[in-house]
C-alpha cells in the first residue's frame, strides 16, 4: 500500500483505511515483533505490541503527506522501535540480566531471521506476479533465461523463435519488469 493510497482511503473512511493497513501489514509487523520479543514476551505481550504499533501508525501518520512510495519502510521503523521499547520494558520489569541469560538464549536460538525470510518471500511473490503480468512469450523467456539459466538459442528452439528475437524480447521484458517492480517499491 502506498502513502497516496492510504491517505485517499483515510479521507474516504478512516475505518476502511485502518482495516486495509492492518490487512496488508499484519503478518509483516507480527514477524518483526515476534523476532524482537520471542525470548522475553508472552503471546499476549506480542499481540499487545502489534496492536500498539498499528495504533501508533494510524494516529501518527500524516494523512496530508504527499509521500507516494510504499509505506513498508515507515511501518517497519515504527514496529522495530516499538518492539525494542517493549523488549526493554519487559526485561526491566522481569529483572533480566544481560549476562548469563543472553548467553543461554544465544545458544538455544535457531538463528533464523523471521523478518528477513518474510521480506524475501514477499519480494519473491511480487516478482513472480510481475513476471506473470508480462504475458506470453515474455514470461516464459524471462523464467527460462534467469531461473533455468538457458541460453537464447535454447529458448528460441523451445519457443520456435529466432535467438535474436528472444534476446530483444528479453531486454524489453526486463525493462517492463523493472518498472513494475519499482512501482511496487522493489529495486534490483
Amino acid at each position: 500500500m502506498t502513502g497516496t493510497e492510504y491517505c485517499a482511503l483515510h479521507r474516504k473512511s478512516p475505518d476502511e483505511a485502518y482495516n486495509a493497513l492492518f490487512g496488508a501489514y499484519c503478518d509483516y509487523v507480527h514477524a518483526i515483533v515476534f523476532n524482537k520479543l520471542r525470548s522475553v514476551a508472552s503471546r499476549e505481550d506480542i499481540e499487545e505490541c502489534v496492536s500498539d504499533i498499528f495504533a501508533d501508525i494510524f494516529f501518527g501518520y500524516d494523512v496530508n503527506s504527499e509521500f507516494e512510495g510504499d509505506m513498508k519502510g515507515y511501518i517497519s521503523t515504527v514496529a522495530k522501535r516499538r518492539a525494542i521499547n517493549a523488549y526493554h520494558s519487559l526485561t526491566a520489569r522481569a529483572g533480566h540480566m544481560s549476562g548469563e541469560t543472553d548467553e543461554y538464549l544465544d545458544s538455544v536460538s535457531s538463528g533464523t531471521d523471521i523478518e528477513a525470510d518474510h521480506d524475501r518471500e514477499e519480494t519473491r511473490t511480487v516478482l513472480l506476479a510481475g513476471i506473470k503480468d508480462l504475458g506470453e512469450p515474455d514470461s516464459t523467456i524471462i523464467l527460462q533465461k534467469y531461473y533455468y539459466d538457458r541460453t537464447s538459442e535454447e529458448i528460441a528452439k523451445l519457443l520456435s523463435m529466432k535467438a535474436s528475437a528472444v534476446r530483444m524480447r528479453a531486454a524489453r521484458a526486463l525493462e517492463k519488469l523493472k518498472k513494475s517492480l519499482a512501482a511496487a517499491g522493489i529495486t534490483l
